[in-house]
């Protein structure tokens, strides 16, 4: 059990039997009133996306949830497909479940997966990615000033906005919070 203002981003609350990941929580002090606590979580089972406000001192029963280091294989049909790299076990999970996740990751990537009374629920990523830059106009001379940016297209379909002197062929570091441009990697094997 937690209260309601320890509540983050990314925890699994168990509501009522069914496990919800918060997607996005704002504490909330209106003027002369008690807090409250904002929090919008997505079912697991469902995939439905509902808000809740709680009281400050309201007690929310926070899912234990067992992490194990993965590795992602390949994509199926439907299902993107990891191996737990301690027991060489191999379980799927559903394309809806972590698509957005799967711009950032190549086959053979090392993730956390995390699992809940032994089912993959999803996983988590690294907090940035070294991707290589498939696609991308060439810079035009004289393009030099500051805080330029044109679009890229890394090896595993993302697009983000790099820096004017980049070119086909680097690798770049990437955020996976926000899916910005980080820095260009001289050396993507250390």
């Amino acid at each position: 059990m937690a209260k309601a203002t320890e509540i983050r981003k990314g925890m699994v609350l168990n509501v009522e039997g069914d496990l919800y990941v918060v997607t996005d929580r704002q504490h909330i002090t209106p003027g002369n009133w008690r807090a409250m606590v904002q929090v919008s979580m997505k079912s697991m089972k469902t995939q439905r996306v509902v808000q809740r406000r709680l009281r400050a001192d309201d007690e929310v029963d926070v899912a234990f949830l067992e992490r194990r280091k993965s590795e992602y294989l390949y994509k199926d049909a439907s299902d993107y497909v990891f191996m737990d790299t301690e027991n060489y076990e191999q379980f799927p999970l559903p394309s809806d479940l972590v698509e957005d996740q799967m711009k950032y990751l190549l086959p053979n990537t090392q993730v956390m997966a995390t699992f809940h009374d032994g089912k993959a629920l999803g996983i988590d990523l690294p907090s940035a990615v070294v991707l290589k830059v498939t696609e991308t106009t060439p810079g035009v001379k004289g393009d030099s000033v500051t805080n330029v940016f044109k679009e890229a297209t890394l090896e595993t379909g993302l697009i983000v906005r790099v820096p004017l002197f980049l070119k086909q062929g680097e690798y770049v570091k990437v955020s996976t919070e926000t899916g910005e441009f980080l820095e260009r990697v001289l050396n993507p094997d250390t």
